[in-house]
């Protein structure tokens, strides 16, 4: 992965290289043509003014004949003393050509100093050639071609890692579902033995929950990278029974604020997984508040989107870290492998289709995450409320 990441770091540094040089090359090209058209137009007058001084009433049309052998610069050649206006390489309109003229000489006028023909009372006006203006237009083509290339790659560096980090998540969450399936097993096989050995009741229904519980983070790890089954469900009531059992498990200083509106809110969502992004903001919002404070979710409606918000009172989030946390092994515990958020973000916007942020954070007052789920159309409603 490092040598892949240094091949594509080295092709952009490469093609910015070769882009800047290609720019200073075809710059100095366009400013070398430009001055060879000048001297042009400037030895044309030259030859028109000896041409002509012998005869000062000569016809403008040999000025003309003599312009005639540039082919691609076009100019308009000004009398000052009759107000004569010639042109050459100029498509004209079929009306009022005097005034297009005029407009053109203003605008030639303010590109390129006009050569004066002294001795004739004549002033030269040129425009660079067709050639040329294609010249100063291409090096922005090219320009735009290397961006496109550098955007490109960093496209596809950005695909690969992460090709490379979903990998690494499947693969680490199958390993774990796996390992975990053995103890599991006999856990439950222990509570059975429990059973018959007329032990307290209390004691082996709480075991059994916990197993159960191991049995069911079991089945989230296997199903990272697998296309999970998504039902219409309420999501007041799978967050309820997320916070159920996290509440007896979490200490009394914590409360919980549920603003919830009285009607069903239906989303497609896999319980188990989506229960698991509920129980992982919850645990890391009581870290933050160090096991002491309120954290409030609240659910709204906007548009077709279903907009569920998790605040804690705690220490907040550094707006230099707001956009880090997500990452694959940051953290800011001192105990903790950075994967928690990582795979929260994941199974919200790949296995759901939303989005997860941090909507607001106060350093010393807490945090807000945000998470942005599509409402289930009206069927699908009818189907779950039927069941």
């Amino acid at each position: 992965m490092h040598t892949r990441q240094t091949l594509t770091y080295l092709f952009i540094l490469l093609a910015i290289m070769a882009g800047i040089l290609s720019l200073i090359l075809s710059g100095r090209l366009v400013n070398e043509l430009s001055l060879e058209e000048r001297q042009k137009m400037e030895i044309w007058a030259l030859a028109t003014e000896s041409i002509t001084l012998d005869e000062p009433d000569a016809d403008m049309l040999l000025v003309l004949n003599i312009l005639q052998s540039n082919t691609s610069i076009p100019v308009i050649l000004h009398d000052e003393h009759s107000g004569k206006l010639l042109s050459h390489n100029i498509k004209l309109p079929e009306e009022n050509i005097p005034a297009f003229l005029r407009a053109k000489m203003a605008q030639f006028g303010s590109r390129h100093e006009p050569v004066r023909l002294t001795e004739l009372n004549q002033v030269l006006y040129f425009d660079d050639s067709y050639t040329l203006r294609k010249l100063q237009v291409y090096p922005y083509i090219q320009l735009c071609i290397i961006t496109l290339f550098i955007a490109l790659a960093f496209f596809a560096l950005n695909r690969s890692q992460s090709a490379e980090q979903n990998s690494v998540w499947v693969g680490l969450s199958k390993e774990t579902a796996h390992q975990l399936g053995t103890p599991i097993s006999s856990l439950a096989a222990w509570t059975e033995y429990l059973k018959l050995k007329e032990m307290d009741t209390s004691l082996v229904a709480e075991i059994e929950k916990d197993t159960a519980r191991l049995q069911m983070i079991a089945e989230r790890f296997s199903k990272i990278g697998s296309s999970p089954d998504m039902q219409p469900a309420d999501l007041r009531m799978v967050a309820g029974n997320a916070l159920t059992y996290l509440e007896r498990r979490l200490s009394n200083k914590v409360a919980f604020d549920l603003q919830f509106p009285e009607l069903p809110v239906i989303v497609s969502l896999n319980e188990p997984l989506f229960g698991w992004v509920i129980e992982n903001l919850t645990k890391n919002a009581v870290d933050a508040m160090n096991g002491e404070g309120i954290i409030t979710f609240s659910l709204t409606e906007k548009g077709n989107q279903i907009l569920f918000d998790i605040t804690d009172t705690g220490k907040g989030i550094p707006r230099s870290k707001q956009k880090k946390i997500f990452s694959p092994g940051y953290t800011s515990k001192e105990r903790g492998w950075g994967l928690g958020l990582t795979l929260v973000k994941r199974i919200v916007e790949v296995n759901h289709k939303g989005k997860i942020l941090v909507l607001k954070s106060e350093p010393g007052k807490g945090a807000t995450f945000r998470i942005m789920l599509s409402r289930v159309v009206e069927s699908a409603i009818k189907i779950a409320a039927s069941r």
